[in-house]
């Protein structure tokens, strides 16, 4: 979960009342429900940090079709169980899921999330509309879910400059500092953290392991590499949130971070505005997406409202909203949605605490998607075998 305060930003919200909502587009194949509805909408990335705004500017928007949105949040991790069992006792409580490429892909594995490929048709065209990184995103989803939020990610390294005068520039360099500094380094669990697992899938790419994309046969580097670094960690947060605290507190001196990461605990007073980000040598961006996902056993009238609602949310009107205080930075994944275009507050924020070599930095090194759903899974069973297990 991310470090950060919801807020309303009405100052845009009231400039969405007169726009053409859905770009335009006609919804003859939907179906509208008889009564309005109540969504029930399940947080497990911190996406609403970008899109609560824009969801509740919906049902203002769009009353005879949605009633209230009603939000809440949980772990990654415990997602996919407490969903699996609502199913199987025909007690489905949640409409709709925001998350990352965790659960997305262990909802994938467990057949979780309902196919939306029948209704294409009730869709943008989604080539045409999201950016090219944040499409290659999409293919993640095989169908099952919608890109709602996109940034390039990481893995950086963050750091306190006081305390950390000459910062590690290469894999090899970090492993060293955490030698000589015991216990000052620290991330968080994969399964639970886009930092920690943009750390986790960077690595075969920073060590140059013979296949990045196969972390059963193809990441040997990455697995002896987080064995012998984790000899030298206190123990592995079990979210990003704690990492950033344990910074601002000076108990740890270098975390792992993401742009988003960076930016936003800056900006609310978690860390110190002073901190400096790094790369490590051989750095390539994995990029991260947040993702709507309807669960299975979701009610066709629901379902039509789902998709509408989906449709409202890749507006830029809504994506504008994704700029928020810097959490998922940029944020949008949607084409020519600027900055001009978010709240004041928003604009505020990143021309404080934002960084001018982020642009340098994405548009010099390569842009990797993140491994395949089947991937992502066996690479956080391994981590948690191997690596986790060992501080529990």
């Amino acid at each position: 979960m991310p470090i950060t305060r919801r807020h309303l930003m009405t100052s845009a919200a009231a400039g969405l009342a007169g726009a053409t909502l859905f770009g335009g587009k006609a919804f003859a194949a939907l179906a509208k429900p008889s009564s309005p509805v109540t969504i029930t909408v399940v947080d497990v990335a911190g996406n609403l940090a970008l899109t609560q705004a824009a969801m509740q500017r919906y049902t203002e928007l769009k009353p005879e079709w949605a009633s209230r949105i009603a939000f809440t949040k949980a772990p990654a991790p415990e997602l996919p169980a407490k969903l699996k069992a609502q199913q199987n006792a025909g007690r489905l409580d949640i409409d709709l899921v925001l998350t990352g490429t965790d659960a997305l892909s262990a909802g994938l594995d467990q057949d979780l999330w309902t196919d939306l490929s029948p209704y294409k048709a009730d869709l943008p065209n989604l080539e045409s509309v999201l950016i090219p990184q944040a499409f290659k995103m999409q293919a993640m989803a095989k169908d099952r879910g919608v890109v709602v939020s996109y940034y390039p990610s990481g893995p950086l390294i963050e750091y306190m400059p006081d305390r950390v005068p000459t910062p590690p520039t290469s894999a090899e360099e970090l492993l060293a500092y955490t030698k000589a500094n015991p216990n000052k380094f620290i991330y968080a669990r994969p399964s639970n953290s886009g930092p920690g697992r943009t750390f986790l899938m960077g690595l075969p790419y920073l060590l140059k392991d013979s296949d990045p994309r196969d972390p059963e046969k193809g990441w040997d580097k990455t697995w002896a590499y987080l064995e012998e670094l984790g000899q030298n960690i206190e123990y592995y947060a079990s979210g990003t949130t704690q990492t950033m605290r344990e910074l601002g507190e000076g108990t740890r001196d270098i975390v792992v971070s993401t742009t988003g990461w960076d930016i936003n605990p800056r900006v609310l007073g978690v860390v110190p505005a002073e901190a400096k980000v790094g790369t490590l040598a051989g750095f390539h961006w994995v990029t991260d997406a947040h993702y709507m996902v309807v669960p299975k056993g979701v009610s066709d009238e629901k379902l039509a409202v789902l998709l509408d609602l989906m449709n409202f949310m890749l507006t830029p009107e809504s994506q504008a909203y994704a700029y928020d205080q810097g959490y998922f930075y940029p944020g949008p994944a949607v084409k020519d949605v600027t900055l001009a275009m978010a709240p004041q507050e928003s604009q505020d924020a990143i021309k404080e605490f934002g960084r001018p070599e982020y642009d340098q930095w994405i548009a010099e090194n390569p842009l990797e998607t993140p491994l395949d759903a089947d991937k992502i899974v066996a690479a956080f069973r391994i981590w948690d075998e191997r690596i986790g297990a060992k501080k529990s």
